[in-house]
C-alpha cells in the first residue's frame, strides 16, 4: 500500500473497531452525558496516548522482525483472518439486531480524570489487545516499509477514526438521541463489516504473494 492508502484504511479500520460495543464506549456515554460533547475528545486523548507508546514500543522490540520474509507473511494472514472474523461478525450482528447505541446506559462516576481513564478503560479491554497482536501489527508492518512516514499516516488515520467516531456519540448523547438511531447505527456497522471483509482479502493477498 502507499502512504495515502496507509492513511486511509486505517482511518476505516480503525472507524470499524471503534464503534463496536465495549467498556470505552459506556464511559463516553456516560461522561458525556454528565460533562457534555468534550468527555468524548477527552478519553480519546488518553486512548491516542496509550496508542503511540504501544506502536513505539513494538516498533523498537520489532524492527529487527520487520525484514523478516516469514514474520511479514504470517502477520499479513493472520492479520487477514482475523480482519475476516471481525467483518463477517459485524454485518452479522447488525442484521441480527444484536447491536445498540444504548443512550440510556448508567454508570459510576470515574474518580479518575478524562484523559487517564482513557487509558486505563482501553487497557481493561481484552478485544484491544488481541486488535493490536493481530491487525495492528499487520499494520505496522505494511505501514514500516516507509519508515516513521509511513508510521505517522497509519497512526493519524487510526486515532482520526477514534476522534471521530467517539466525538460524534458525545455530541449525540449531549444534543439528545434522535441524532444516531440504532437502524443508523446498524447501518454503519454493517458497512465497517464488509469494508473489513474486503480489506481481509487484500491482507491475505499480500501475505500469499510473498510465499509465491
Amino acid at each position: 500500500m502507499n502512504l495515502l492508502a496507509i492513511f486511509l484504511t486505517a482511518w476505516g479500520v480503525g472507524f470499524s473497531g471503534a464503534m463496536m460495543p465495549g467498556p470505552l464506549l459506556t464511559v463516553t456515554i456516560s461522561e458525556s452525558a454528565r460533562t457534555g460533547a468534550k468527555a468524548g475528545p477527552l478519553l480519546m486523548l488518553g486512548h491516542s496516548i496509550l496508542e503511540f507508546f504501544l506502536i513505539a514500543a513494538l516498533v523498537m522490540g520489532l524492527k529487527n522482525f520487520f525484514q523478516n520474509q516469514v514474520f511479514e507473511v504470517s502477520v499479513s494472514i493472520m492479520g487477514g483472518f482475523f480482519l475476516l472474523w471481525m467483518g463477517y461478525g459485524m454485518v452479522r450482528d447488525a442484521l441480527k439486531g444484536n447491536v445498540s447505541l444504548d443512550l440510556s446506559v448508567k454508570s459510576k462516576r470515574p474518580v479518575i480524570g478524562p484523559v487517564l481513564a482513557g487509558i486505563l478503560v482501553s487497557l481493561s479491554n481484552p478485544y484491544w489487545t488481541i486488535w493490536w497482536v493481530t491487525i495492528g501489527l499487520g499494520y505496522i508492518t505494511e505501514a514500516w516499509v516507509y519508515g516513521l512516514t509511513g508510521l505517522a499516516f497509519f497512526y493519524t488515520g487510526h486515532i482520526l477514526a477514534d476522534f471521530t467516531w467517539y466525538g460524534a456519540v458525545s455530541l449525540a448523547v449531549a444534543k439528545g438521541r434522535n441524532l444516531m438511531s440504532d437502524r443508523v447505527y446498524r447501518g454503519l456497522i454493517a458497512v465497517c463489516g464488509v469494508f473489513l471483509i474486503g480489506l481481509a482479502v487484500v491482507f491475505v493477498k499480500n501475505g500469499l504473494v510473498k510465499i509465491f
